[in-house]
């Protein structure tokens, strides 16, 4: 392939056919591929390749702290746990469609964060958007945007990607003008994008750091309608195994 060529094919930004350029004459040679059926093998492989890069950017842009996968969830130390229920609304992928939120409450360790982080790589990879952050971290980005008047900016960036999850709420309490634009943000995703929240509060115990009974009870009949509710509040932390081994 010649100079030209190269810029040519960089500038049109087809790394996957710059890439594989010596690949794919050596099919065509040896498969006896016409033209137009190569135009299509090599367009196809593209296409694949374009598709990848932008799956793994939005993984990227997610900033998912670890990625677990619901393949390797062990459900086997989880008995109490229903299984064929959560696998269920996985491979429905309702949560996307009909943006519907799946809030996972229970115990520290249980595994909540990783069936949450699951649910929102499944989304990324079915071509959705999304993002991870903890809770302490959003009311913090929220509490900022204040100091800035940049309330309305934030918020509708926030509401603006189709899969949220909001991690470990209930660990921190917050200010009454936190709560407000908590409120705010998740009235505007209400029925038109999809929330994941893990939290190890019940949610009778959410007054306790919202410190706003009316909006807390407003908050939990938003989140709750038409949504999926994950009570692992019995199931056991995974991490005792874990931390025994690196104790000995």
């Amino acid at each position: 392939m010649n100079e030209e060529l190269v810029q040519k094919l960089k500038h049109l930004r087809l790394s996957g056919l710059l890439a594989n350029w010596d690949r794919y004459i050596e099919v065509a040679r040896k498969g006896n591929y016409s033209h137009v059926r190569l135009l299509e093998y090599i367009i196809t492989e593209e296409y694949k390749i374009k598709k990848e890069n932008a799956r793994k950017m939005r993984i990227n842009r997610a900033r998912i702290p670890e990625e677990f996968v619901m393949e390797t969830f062990p459900f086997n130390r989880q008995p109490k746990l229903n299984k064929k229920k959560i696998v269920g609304m996985y491979d429905a992928f309702d949560y996307m469609t009909k943006c519907r939120n799946i809030i996972f409450i229970g115990p520290t360790g249980t595994g909540k964060t990783g069936l949450a982080t699951a649910f929102l790589i499944h989304a990324i990879n079915q071509g959705y958007n999304g993002l991870f952050i903890t809770f302490p971290d959003l009311v913090e980005r929220l509490y900022q945007s204040v100091a800035d008047h940049s309330e309305s900016k934030v918020i509708k960036k926030l509401v603006a990607y189709d899969c949220l999850l909001i991690d470990e709420l209930g660990y921190v309490e917050v200010e009454p003008v936190q709560v407000g634009l908590f409120f705010t943000l998740m009235h505007k995703r209400h029925k038109r994008k999809t929330t994941l929240i893990t939290s190890n509060l019940g949610f009778g115990q959410w007054s306790s750091f919202l410190k706003n009974n009316h909006l807390t009870a407003a908050l939990i009949d938003r989140l709750t309608e038409n949504s999926h509710v994950i009570n692992m509040k019995n199931c056991v932390s995974l991490r005792t195994k874990l931390d025994e081994a690196q104790q000995t």
